[in-house]
This record gives C-alpha cells, sequence and structure tokens, in this order.
C-alpha cells in the first residue's frame, strides 16, 4: 500500500480517544474490503504520519484489533500487521468461550436449540441433497447400534452425535446456523448427555434419532418436526427428573408419530 493510498484509506482522528478511533478506521477498512485477508496493513510510521499521533498509539489500536481476531501480527523481515481472514472455528470457538463464560439456564438453553433445529430440519429437507441423506441416515443407523450396547461408551456416542448434528447444519445451507451449531457443539450440546447417560432415555432418544434421520430422507417435514418436539420432550423431561429424581418411566415416546418398525424406507 503506498503513502498516496494511506491518505485516502482513513480518516483523521480526533483527540482524547486516538487508538479507539484508530482501530474503528482500520476495522471499517477491513469489514467494506478496503483491507482485504492477507493483505499488510500500512507500517506504524505511516500511520503515524496519516493519523498524526505517536507510535504507543498505533500499537494500542493494532493490539485492539488483534484481540478481535482481525489482525494477526508477524514477526521478521516481513513482519508487520496482516488483516487475518476469518473463519467459521474462529467465530464458533469465540462464541462457545462467551457461552461458556455466561452460563445458561437449561431450559433457556433448550428452547433456543429446539427453535434452531426446527428451522434448520425443514432448510435440510429443501436444500440438502439426496446423498446427504442417505448418509445421515447412515450414520444414525451406526449411532442406535452403539446406543443399544449394554455399556455403550458415551464419549464415542456423543462424539458422533455432534458429527450427526453437524451434517444436519451443512444440509441446511446456512452459514449463520452452521456457526452457531458449531459453537453450541463444543463442549456442551444443550444438556443431550443427559439423556445418554440414562438407560432408560438412551434407547428412547437413539430410536428418535432414527425417526428423525428417515423423515428427513423421505422429505416429510411435519413428521420431521414431530419428531424435534420429542426429541425436546425427552431432554426435558430428562432434566427434570435430573432436578427432582422422579421415576424415569413418567415421560414415554407419542405412539401417533415415528413408530416405524426395522422395516422402513431408507
Amino acid at each position: 500500500m503506498t503513502k498516496k493510498n494511506i491518505q485516502s484509506q482513513f480518516l483523521p482522528i480526533k483527540s482524547g480517544r486516538a487508538s479507539e478511533d484508530i482501530a474503528l478506521n482500520l476495522e471499517a477498512a477491513i469489514l467494506d474490503g478496503r483491507l482485504k485477508p492477507g493483505e499488510r496493513l500500512p507500517s506504524e510510521r505511516d500511520m503515524q504520519v496519516q493519523f498524526g499521533t505517536g507510535r504507543g498509539v498505533v500499537r494500542e489500536a493494532i493490539k485492539i484489533l488483534k484481540q478481535k481476531g482481525l489482525l494477526d501480527v508477524r514477526k521478521g523481515v516481513k513482519g508487520g500487521a496482516y488483516v487475518r481472514e476469518l473463519e467459521m472455528a474462529n467465530v464458533s470457538e469465540s462464541l462457545a468461550l462467551f457461552l461458556k463464560q455466561h452460563p445458561v439456564a437449561p431450559e433457556k438453553l433448550i428452547e433456543f436449540r429446539e427453535s434452531m433445529d426446527r428451522t434448520i430440519t425443514v432448510l435440510a429437507i429443501a436444500r440438502g441433497s439426496q446423498a446427504e441423506k442417505t448418509a445421515l441416515v447412515k450414520a444414525v443407523r451406526q449411532f442406535e447400534a452403539m446406543m443399544g450396547e449394554p455399556e455403550p461408551d458415551l464419549v464415542v456416542t456423543s462424539e458422533l452425535d455432534r458429527q450427526l448434528n453437524l451434517m444436519l447444519v451443512r444440509m441446511a445451507r446456512s452459514p449463520l446456523f452452521e456457526w452457531v451449531m458449531h459453537a453450541l457443539q463444543m463442549g456442551f450440546s444443550s444438556h443431550d448427555y443427559a439423556l445418554y447417560e440414562h438407560p432408560e432415555y438412551r434407547s428412547q432418544a437413539a430410536a428418535n434419532w432414527r425417526y428423525t434421520a428417515h423423515a428427513i430422507a423421505e422429505g416429510e417435514p411435519m413428521r420431521a418436526l414431530s419428531c424435534i418436539n420429542r426429541h425436546y420432550g425427552l431432554l426435558r423431561a430428562c432434566v427434570e427428573e435430573q432436578n427432582s429424581r422422579q421415576p424415569a418411566d413418567s415421560f414415554a415416546l407419542p405412539t401417533d408419530v415415528g413408530s416405524r418398525t426395522e422395516g422402513e424406507k431408507p
């Protein structure tokens, strides 16, 4: 970037909050595309001249943007501050850390996941390819088989459950939903672990995953949504039982939906 370009790239700053103003100028240039991913920022000396301030103020502005994940600071011959290309993993990790630092009540998290899953499921039916739907059914069958073992490895099954959720959200073709789902799956998953730790709920939840996958594969949104309702009904009952220590058979699967047997179509 030449000095001529620098003069037209940024706006003058005001005294009193120089580092914040510089950071806002640079952030605006990054977000509107004037500074592109991988591009090196002007040197500290050039920015001192442009903004009419000292090196310490420029460095503080760069530090602010580095903390936001917008810049990488490199050392060496080709060192300097470079615009960072934000990836889904970076966004999801930041959101996951935020959620861990700000605990959400189980019911609120379940409520959010249920509403999100309902939308994702409808989008997956409309936008997912048949190959993706078939792969989902196959993976769910593997999950159900593992859950049917006398002593399932809950670490392995939890990871497979996480992958099933990510498979489903990718079928929705919605980057925003995918970012959020990745964040929710990084460390916790709406207390789904409670279902899989309890033998009674475990078998019902695994069977319900199968009903859901088949409804999606067969393009039946109402049946799929009924399965989503059932999953979160099970989850609420399980969490409430953990809190009140009520018998596990206090919640039964509805018999009007998802009652197919092993002869159902893939």
